[in-house]
Parts: C-alpha cells; structure tokens; sequence
C-alpha cells in the first residue's frame, strides 16, 4: 500500500533523481574546457612561478590547459574574491598563499571569508623565509643583526613586498621575539623590495628559498632562515630559531575552489594536485629553492587553514595592525 509518507519520499528522490545524475555527469566529464588558475600576485615572483610550474603539469594529467592568470593587489584580496564568487564548477580555481591565514584579522572588511567560501584542494608547498640583509651590513650573523639593530631603535629599515604578507609577518614576530624595533618599508611586491636592499637602501628583507641564488652569487648575506630546522637547500644558513628560541615561521601554498564545488569534481583535482607534485621536474625545483611539496586531503587542508589562522589574528591583534 502507498501510504502518503511513501509517495512524498518517492516524489522527493525522484525530484533529486536528475540533479544527481547532471552532477555525476559534470564530475565524469570535468575537465571538458581550460581551467583559470588564479594567483593572486603579480606576474614574476616565487609564488607565480611555483604556480605556473604545477599548472603546467596539471595541464598534462588533465588533458585540458590550465591557464594561469595573474589577478594581484589589495594584499592577494582581488583575486581571492575573485575565486571566492566564481562558479563553482571547477573552472576557476585559486593558488592560495598564507594571506588566507591573515587577511581576516588584517583588514577591517573583506569581500569574501577564508574560511567559508572556499573548498579546500590541497596544499601545495611549505616553505621557510630566509633572513636577507645587504653586503654593506655589518651584521654577519642573527645575533649581531639584533644587537645592530638594538644600538639604533627604530632606524633600521626593514622591507616587506606589503603590509600583511607572509614575509612582513615573519618579521613582526621576529621583531616582538627578539625586542627590538625596525621601520616597516612596504613595497608593492617582493623584486622592488629586493631591488632596494642590494644597494642597503634597506637594512633587512625576509624572502623565500627562490632569492637565494643571489646570497650564493655573493649579492646579499644570508644570515637565517624561519623554519623549525635548517633547510637542505642552504644547509649552512642557520635557523633563526638558533639565536631567538621559539621563533619559527612556516609558510605555504595551496590550491582551493569555490565553495559549494561538487565533491567529486573536489576529489579529482586533489589527485591531480597529488600526481603533479610528485613530477621530478617539480620536486627538483621546489627542492632547490626551499620549497618541501606538501599533499593534503581537502580535510587536512581545511583543518591547516584553521590553525594557521588563528596562530597569526593572534600576532596581528598583538602587532596592533589593520588595514581599512
């Protein structure tokens, strides 16, 4: 007998029926069209070009190009809204950087959340930040750069590609770890920062691995790097945790879509992501810039974000700083 409770159950799954199935038809065909991978920096820099190196490989797991478009300013806000209210139809995906992590506590209003309006892919990579200063300095090592910058307070300049990047906030921590003060410098991205302190227009910048090759032409002094233990790519540069007990900044990239991505289409970029970094092209590069490939789950991805999140609102409330 069709009781009436049975005929609204059969109605609602047959109602659902063709949804379902236009969803496993869209996950068994994606990709059937190029994919826009957005980086939400400036062409040219260590996260472009990581971006473009994995794209490249993702064009050849997916059979489809990846085309990378460069949609950088407002501290990587315009391109992470510009993911953040994409389609959700696996079209439009985002190179994420650690600003996920920090712009929510740094700007006063934002037009997307970092944490809702995104479906965790995977992490990309983690890095350390290498501690940079001029060859003019006369610091030589972390400790000296310290002492140097606490027999003049405040008059040292330090460099950031931008006020509430992940480098500006390693130096902050930095600065409250090792109490001393240095004048902020933001520049509009990380080569014009650069392009200032190899003449000592600045005294210090913290950059990625990928600026290494300029302490090793002997253009800048190295004196430390941000991660929990020395990095195989410069294994002779110490941590600065070494000299300032604790410190310890590890930064990232990942790939995420817009929220509300069917799972399916979700679980398929994430083993695309998996195969492309596990490439030798891509291991060797990233190696030899201080770059560790870092698979995830969307889940660990997710929960990463999280953690990351609220270990640096905590620095930035503590720091003072926001952005209008």
């Amino acid at each position: 007998m069709l009781t009436r409770r049975r005929l609204v159950a059969v109605s609602a799954a047959s109602a659902l029926a063709p949804s379902l199935i236009a969803r496993k038809a869209r996950a068994d065909t994606w990709p059937d069209r190029p994919i826009h991978l957005i980086v939400p920096i400036a062409a040219g820099g260590p996260t472009d070009t990581n971006a473009r190196l994995v794209a490249q490989q993702l064009s050849k797991i997916w059979g489809q190009r990846v085309v990378v478009d460069n949609k950088g300013g407002a501290g990587t806000n315009i391109g992470n809204e510009f993911v953040a209210h994409s389609d959700p139809d696996g079209y439009a995906l985002l190179y994420g950087t650690s600003s996920l992590s920090s712009n929510g506590a740094l700007y006063r209003t934002l037009g997307y959340s970092p944490t809702k309006d995104f479906a965790p892919v995977s992490l990309v990579a983690k890095f350390p930040f290498f501690m940079f200063v001029p060859n003019s300095s006369p610091a030589k090592t972390v400790k000296e750069l310290i002492d140097y910058a606490k027999s003049r307070p405040g008059k040292l300049i330090m460099a950031s590609p931008g006020t509430g990047s992940g480098p500006h906030l390693a130096e902050v921590l930095f600065m409250q770890m090792a109490h001393i003060t240095m004048t902020h410098a933001p520049y509009r991205g990380a080569a014009p920062a650069f392009i200032d302190l190899i003449p000592g227009r600045v005294n210090c910048y913290f950059g990625s691995g990928e600026l290494l090759t300029y302490s090793r032409s002997g253009q800048v002094r190295v004196l430390g790097s941000s991660g929990a233990k020395r990095s195989p790519a410069a294994p002779n540069v110490p941590t600065i945790g070494e000299t300032v007990p604790g410190y310890q900044v590890v930064s990232w990239q990942a790939i995420f879509a817009p929220a509300k991505t069917p799972r399916d289409i979700v679980e398929k970029m994430n083993a695309g992501v998996i195969k492309a970094l596990a490439e030798p092209a891509v291991v060797s590069k990233f190696e030899n810039t201080a770059y560790t490939p870092a698979p995830s789950t969307p889940e660990q991805l997710g929960e990463f974000l999280k953690a990351d999140t609220a270990k640096w609102s905590a620095v930035i409330k503590s720091a003072g700083l926001r952005i209008d």
